[in-house]
């Protein structure tokens, strides 16, 4: 029952955290920390939930991902674009991810460097966001390719623990000339085929061989992070259509020092 609470509480943090600019790694981790949940199953748990997430991208956004649903030849290659320029934005995280990825986890995977991560991230979303910027590209449709790699390749910086994909890949596209609503839709489609191949790797390197107890514990942390983060991305795009990202910067910087300050003192 203690671990159906745990469960619970972590598919929560999942959801609410994967796809703003705070970093849902760092946020596992920390919570990890003081629910005690730890181990190869909780560290199985963490990475499996985030199948959860992806599911709620596929279902929030499937009339933009699902070609088969159009009526007309535009609209559906529309769609197929869409999904070339995902891939063309993956390719750097899944070579450098197999290059670096066990010896970034075994290195960086710790409080101090989640809360040093934090600190950064904030302090760069705020001065984007106060800097004045030319948009150059206000449509998902008119994302170039080279773009599209360019914000894939910042993405890696979301390997160490506490950057945040979606604010790696946020601040690359902001920084290139692309919208805010924008920037947070490329995020959250090239989330699919990033969080889905990471996922895979991590739960076949781990082993598939559960309790039934541990069974239920999974599912209920999928089907929790699944719709709260559905939930999530539906306000997110709608805060975002009007307001900036300052606050997220400022919540990584809070959270930060009371991380720094918690395991110093």
């Amino acid at each position: 029952m203690i671990d159906i609470f745990k469960a619970v509480i972590l598919g929560i943090v999942e959801g609410i955290t994967e796809f703003l600019p705070i970093s849902s790694t760092g946020h596992l981790i920390l919570v990890n920390e003081f629910v005690g949940f730890t181990g190869n199953f909780a560290h199985m748990f963490d990475v499996a939930i985030q199948l959860g997430a992806i599911l709620s991208v596929v279902v929030y956004f499937r009339h933009k991902l699902f070609p088969f649903s159009k009526s007309s030849v535009t609209e559906k290659r529309k769609v197929f674009a869409i999904w070339k320029k995902t891939i063309v934005g993956v390719l750097p995280a899944l070579l450098i991810g197999a290059a670096l990825g066990d010896h970034i986890e075994e290195k960086l995977f710790n409080p101090v460097t989640v809360s040093i991560a934090l600190l950064i991230g904030g302090f760069v979303l705020i001065f984007i966001e106060n800097r004045r910027k030319r948009i150059r590209i206000r449509d998902i449709h008119l994302l170039d390719y080279k773009t599209a790699f360019i914000i894939g390749f910042i993405q890696c910086l979301a390997m160490i623990p506490g950057t945040s994909r979606s604010a790696a890949t946020i601040i690359g596209a902001m920084l290139l000339g692309v919208s805010r609503v924008v920037a947070a839709e490329y995020s959250f489609f090239l989330a699919i085929p990033t969080m889905f191949a990471a996922t895979s790797y991590s739960l076949l390197k781990i082993g598939f061989a559960l309790t039934s107890s541990q069974l239920q514990v999974l599912i209920v942390g999928f089907v929790v992070s699944f719709i709260v983060a559905l939930l999530v991305i539906a306000g997110f795009m709608n805060f975002i259509s009007s307001k900036d990202f300052k606050p997220f910067g400022y919540y990584r910087i809070i959270l930060g020092l009371l991380v720094l300050i918690y395991f110093y003192f």
